[in-house]
């Protein structure tokens, strides 16, 4: 038998990190604000609730790596070794890191402390994961931008570094989340952690003024009605654009046959059903692939669910032939499920369970229960409100019913089957479903 890769899920919060290790990861990711690229608050940058976290995944013989992959100014690193020290102190299993600087100050400081190196330093080749080896690196993960057969040739390359790749989540418009498109329109650096998503607001073409080089194409920004904004096109188009979203879970297989070490999935301010989703789906994939079997292609449908921008596979196939694209559309849609809320508490007296409504859903539709012992499928006959009289609709976020279901335990996801199209997300100008360049 293959080895068993690691699944590798993001958390943004202790309910996250124990969802992803409830529906099958190996290991979580999460970061402290001020020295990982998202400086946007979460439940972690608390040092208890960190404490809190580490020791609940080592309790389940599970990992806990921590992001630290900022591209600091001097300000940073003359601050990062005492602001870090009674974080490490927690014994996380790793840190992710991408600054040259920062990683030396580290392995000064703490020489047993593993490091990886983060997507941000943009690894592409053999010769540089032998160098970032041989300066105390355990794992390389590998920039987006590879296709399988140089994935392979690193792995040649050098056999005895860990090698770790993104198989789902937000992609940039930028070289692996090198991104100044943020810093150029919103003066909030990518770099630095303060990313805007600013390649996934809403943009309108307005005609131009004609100049001397022709006709020149306005933008005009949901939020910024009165600012029109030149854009450049070359022959390859245009780069202010909304990139889909990675989705590779076709690909485990391959990658795992070739050696890589760990499949990670983006999305640290992602929502715990989120993580439940894409950690069943993975979690199959791998060990699918580790025991023989062939791919099972209902989970593209259970991942067509998620709120996503369209699915791509990236760069892993550079050319998809025709059985490939055939492949790809070969999969029912009529399987599509949305989330519409999750549960609270179960009432022994009658069987009811308390459910926090997340989107409508009504009497009558066909609910799929998502739990880590396995799915179940539905059809719901009767709900109640709060005060116990009989409802029809559960109308949408903020609310909360009771229904009947037969858990297995009072900790549970529901989605709505449906054939709609997949709900597409809509970033602000200052906050994201995402963060695309995390780690």
């Amino acid at each position: 038998m293959m080895k068993t890769p690691e699944l590798l899920a993001p958390a943004g919060s202790l309910q996250m990190l124990e969802t992803a290790f409830d529906f099958g990861a190996d290991a979580i990711y999460a970061g402290q604000p001020r020295y990982s690229l998202r400086v946007r608050n979460n439940d972690f940058g608390k040092i208890e609730v960190l404490k809190q976290g580490i020791d609940t995944a080592h309790e389940l013989g599970k990992k806990f790596y921590l992001v630290s992959n900022l591209l600091p100014h001097g300000g940073k690193t003359r601050t990062y070794i005492r602001d870090m020290s009674p974080v490490v102190a927690l014994k996380p299993d790793a840190l992710i890191m991408s600054d040259p600087g920062l990683i030396m100050m580290a392995r000064e400081a703490w020489p047993d402390m593993p490091i990886h190196l983060s997507v941000q330093a943009n690894t592409v080749n053999g010769a540089s994961a032998k160098f970032w080896r041989s300066v105390g690196i355990s794992r390389v993960i590998l920039s987006r931008e590879l296709s399988f057969d140089e994935i392979e040739e690193v792995r040649q390359d050098c056999p005895e570094m860990e090698l770790e790749v993104f198989v789902h989540g937000a992609l940039c418009i930028a070289y692996s989340g090198r991104c100044l498109l943020s810093g150029y329109m919103s003066h909030r650096d990518s770099n630095q952690g303060a990313c805007t998503n600013a390649c996934r607001w809403d943009y309108k073409v307005k005609p131009g003024q004609q100049n001397q080089s022709g006709d020149v194409v306005l933008l005009q920004e949901a939020r910024r009605p009165d600012e029109l904004m030149p854009m450049e096109e070359d022959e390859h188009g245009t780069y202010i654009m909304n990139s889909k979203d990675l989705r590779a879970v076709e690909h485990i297989e391959r990658l795992t046959k070739m050696g890589v070490d760990s499949f990670k999935i983006e999305g640290r301010t992602k929502s715990p059903y989120y993580v439940s989703r894409t950690c069943q789906a993975y979690r199959s994939a791998i060990d699918d692939a580790v025991a023989g079997r062939p791919f099972n292609t209902t989970l593209l449908g259970n991942l067509e669910g998620l709120a996503n921008r369209g699915y791509t596979d990236g760069f892993y196939e550079r050319h998809h032939d025709k059985e490939y694209q055939l492949y790809m559309r070969g999969y029912s849609l009529s399987g599509r499920s949305l989330y519409v809320g999750e549960t609270l508490d179960i009432d022994q007296s009658d069987g009811r369970v308390k459910v926090d409504v997340k989107n409508r859903f009504s009497v009558g539709d066909k609910l799929e229960v998502i739990e880590p012992q396995g799915n179940q499928d539905m059809v719901l006959d009767a709900m109640w409100n709060m005060q116990g009289e009989p409802i029809t609709v559960a109308p949408g976020s903020g609310h909360f019913v009771w229904i009947k279901l037969d858990l297995k335990d009072k900790k549970a996801y529901i989605a709505r089957y449906t054939n709609e199209p997949a709900p597409v997300e809509v970033s602000s100008a200052c906050s994201s479903g995402e963060s695309c360049c995390n780690a």
